[in-house]
């Protein structure tokens, strides 16, 4: 399954538990929701068509926002912390990237990612980020 459907899932069953009201978000969760939905803004959102920068740049910015997940993630409980846990989850493929050129041998098994690999993580990270927004007004 690729990030971006993964994410996807995870949105809407988020989305769901708030509906039928099984999870009642929180002001501290609704403020810890809007602060990763921000550091996910400053990832990877500018410019929007990231296909013409390097991939390096890609791929720190991709790796930046797994941290802003996984940061917040120490900081919370309950509901909000099983949401970000699969989050970062789904995103977890971005760690086992590289975007420098290596012998496999010697490169502690990473890979190198696709273009159409590098859309579907910015894409999600950005349905991640749509998706902590409407948990912040919910």
């Amino acid at each position: 399954m690729d990030i971006q459907t993964s994410i996807a899932q995870l949105a809407e069953e988020a989305e769901r538990e708030i509906h039928d009201g099984v999870w009642e978000v929180a002001e501290g969760e609704r403020l810890l929701a809007r602060k990763v939905a921000d550091g996910l803004t400053e990832a990877v959102d500018v410019p929007t068509d990231r296909q013409g920068l390097p991939e390096t740049v890609r791929l720190e910015a991709l790796r930046e926002a797994l941290a802003v997940v996984a940061i917040t993630l120490a900081r919370t409980h309950g509901h909000l912390a099983w949401f970000l846990g699969n989050a970062g989850t789904a995103l977890s493929p971005v760690l086992h990237w590289r975007s420098l050129p290596a012998d496999p041998r010697h490169a502690f098994g990473t890979v190198v990612p696709t273009p159409g690999q590098f859309t579907d993580a910015e894409v999600a990270v950005r349905q991640l980020r749509d998706t902590l927004i409407r948990i912040a007004v919910a």
